[in-house]
């Protein structure tokens, strides 16, 4: 496959847009592609949602990423990410961003959502001891081309434990309450934005992904 030089990054997240391209940047052989945002590709333009209806992350990556590089006419990468928490079976997965309305989209503005779902799982996690409260990030990526080919897939995953607090002020979503192994004394929000990049679910399946993509080498 002939890697573009720009992929169209398929969400409304500005954050994900930064890490990706901090990722792809920091990486030895240096960047091999641009991201741009929906916004950025496409100005002016207002595009129909794809339906998230999967059970599983790879799922509704696939349906993201097919659905926007078709009504882009671009090659896109979607990613669909999530917690997954032991002591609640498993959950929030495929409906972390939506958690606290049950995986229903409620238009409030990210901050409110992301508090509102971090204050629930803070709620349902009470009286848990620490070593039963073992959890992972996971970040499934897909990349499809104009005519919805899925041209690539990748996954990783960041291992944790959930606190009994927020704390930190970087980064987003359950950052604050997850805290980072093998001593658990910092969260996923307290990291160097570099030091993030480089052990998170999202860091892991785009250095996948970044592998993917480079050429072979002679």
């Amino acid at each position: 496959m002939r890697t573009p030089d720009e992929i169209v990054l398929a969400t409304s997240n500005p954050h994900k847009v930064e890490e990706m391209n901090a990722i792809f940047g920091s990486l030895e052989s240096g960047p091999l592609v641009r991201f741009l945002s929906l916004a950025q590709a496409c100005p002016g333009i207002t595009f129909r949602e794809p339906a998230e209806t999967g059970d599983t992350f790879e799922d509704n990556a696939t349906i993201k990423a097919v659905g926007y590089a078709r009504q882009t006419g671009r090659v896109c990468l979607a990613d669909d990410s999530g917690l997954e928490i032991d002591a609640l079976g498993g959950r929030p997965g495929v409906i972390s961003s939506h958690y606290a309305t049950d995986g229903r989209e409620t238009g409030i503005p990210r901050e409110a959502r992301d508090s509102a779902n971090n204050q629930r799982v803070l709620r349902e996690l009470l009286g848990v001891p620490d070593e039963a409260r073992s959890a992972r990030f996971v970040c499934v990526m897909v990349l499809a081309g104009p005519d919805g080919r899925v041209l690539a897939t990748s996954r990783g995953t960041f291992e944790g434990r959930i606190g009994h607090s927020l704390r930190g002020s970087g980064g987003f979503g359950y950052d604050p309450m997850f805290l980072v192994g093998p001593d658990y004394t910092r969260s996923s929000a307290e990291l160097p934005p570099a030091e993030k990049n480089r052990l998170s679910h999202r860091g892991v399946a785009a250095r996948q992904l970044a592998a993917l993509l480079s050429p072979p080498r002679a």
